[in-house]
């Protein structure tokens, strides 16, 4: 990693005449496969990185806010997803239209996604294109007027996307794998809330909660492609100026703590009973935290056990026994927690020998781990998959982000790959030990009742 010493002035934005306006900008990275990373806190605690990649014609901008599900009361389930919803539907100075005009009309687009930690707003725009989706960008999340007629438009669509997501029965096995391992627990519930939490979700409720929690210490600006830092600083300070964004001096939100109150439930099946033609099915356990050192073992373990067609799982039950179209392993991790599961989709009648051949694999791994073939495989799944991803300037432009709000630091793409290539059979072999061991949570949406899965899987 390149760093350089501190410096402050006017070309990161900061008027020079007012020591307490001054922002500290420092060069975070300097990569070979892209361009250099540079980040500027500004004097209000937010935080604004760039990487400025010469070679590119475009750019990618985003917004990210540390305020997603996990962040809701029970009563208040699926605010941040409501709210994500409702900041493209205007502000004081734009309409909906306007909005989304003014980015369609320089060929771009604009996007947002809310996840259990954090929410992103995002446009990508040519080069040339990039003051105006700053502009428009900053404008929706500073300054948005959440008019009610609004309100009650995007309420009826949230529901239909609810109701979408329950037609979708691939989608929805997830969220009850969630639900049996977190309970209750924000974990455990869906991003988009229910119909109970939205329909008498009021504007007051969704205002509080947008002026609450987007605050400038808790939103991190992103932008890579042909830019220039010091340009996009200068932008974003304009764009802000004389909103609640551009407040009192403050620090940067910490990263987010870990919360020792995340309890689990006692492993169980949950079942959803659907007339399918396809039975879905995840078994899974809580993980590992995303600070915890042995995510990049896990990462490799993943791939051997099916992250890809060559893994276990693929090669045992789809390959050789033709038992499921789709079968994969996947890991999702928190602040201080997280989640193992595998997936697979067959026919009903086909349930019972799936779920069995899949704790037989899981049990002969963590009894006897893998080969040194698959562990070289392994990791070079996950280092080519690490740098693949980050083959245009939306991949890279979340990589600045999520580095900053959810690990605190920019892991260089060069050490990052050496990070995994020092994974070891004995790291994965000992955490295959540990985590597939662990008694696992059933969830499965079929023609199924709770009887036909009456025990925990262990």
């Amino acid at each position: 990693m390149s760093r350089a010493k501190r410096t402050s002035g006017s070309g990161a934005g900061a008027d020079a005449t007012d020591p307490a306006a001054r922002a500290v900008t420092r060069v975070v990275d300097s990569d070979p496969l892209g361009g250099t990373v540079r980040r500027t806190v500004l004097p209000s605690g937010l935080r604004v990185l760039t990487e400025a990649i010469p070679t590119m014609r475009s750019v990618s901008f985003g917004i990210w806010v540390a305020v997603g599900s996990r962040d809701e009361t029970g009563p208040q389930s699926g605010v941040s997803h409501f709210l994500e919803h409702l900041l493209f539907k205007g502000t004081r100075k734009r309409s909906a239209l306007d909005i989304s005009a003014a980015i369609e009309a320089v060929g771009g687009e604009t996007n947002a996604f809310t996840t259990k930690e954090y929410t992103c707003y995002y446009a990508r725009v040519l080069d040339q294109d990039l003051p105006l989706a700053i502009d428009v960008m900053c404008d929706l999340v500073a300054d948005s007027v959440l008019a009610a007629a609004d309100v009650e438009t995007e309420r009826g669509v949230i529901l239909e996307e609810i109701a979408m997501h329950d037609d979708e029965p691939g989608d929805e096995v997830h969220d009850l794998l969630a639900r049996a391992i977190y309970g209750d627990h924000p974990l455990g519930r869906l991003i988009s809330g229910t119909e109970e939490t939205i329909s008498p979700m009021s504007r007051r409720q969704i205002q509080s909660f947008y002026r609450r929690r987007y605050t400038a210490p808790s939103i991190v600006i992103a932008a890579a492609g042909n830019l220039e830092h010091g340009e996009v600083v200068k932008l974003v300070r304009q764009a802000l100026h004389g909103t609640v964004l551009d407040g009192e001096p403050a620090a940067p939100a910490p990263l987010r703590p870990a919360d020792s109150r995340v309890r689990t439930n006692r492993p169980g099946s949950v079942v959803e009973h659907k007339e399918t033609e396809q039975a879905h099915v995840v078994l899974g356990c809580p993980g590992i935290g995303r600070l915890d050192e042995r995510r990049f073992a896990l990462g490799v373990l993943n791939n051997v056990l099916g992250g890809g067609m060559s893994s276990r799982l693929f090669q045992e039950i789809r390959e050789r026994r033709g038992l499921a179209y789709s079968v994969y392993s996947y890991s999702s991790q928190y602040a201080d927690t997280g989640l193992f599961a595998v997936y697979a989709g067959c026919a009903p009648g086909k349930v019972d020998e799936v779920l069995e051949l899949v704790r037989a694999e899981l049990a002969e791994v963590a009894a006897h781990g893998i080969t040194d073939a698959e562990l070289a495989r392994g990791k070079g799944m996950a280092k080519g998959s690490y740098v693949l991803n980050l083959e245009d300037t939306g991949s890279r432009m979340s990589r600045l982000a999520k580095g900053e709000l959810l690990f605190g630091d920019l892991l260089p793409v060069d050490a990052l790959l050496a990070r995994v290539d020092q994974v070891s059979a004995d790291e994965v072999n000992t955490l295959a030990a540990d985590l597939l061991s662990r008694p696992m949570s059933l969830a499965v949406v079929g023609p199924f009742g709770t009887e036909d899965f009456p025990e925990a899987a262990d």
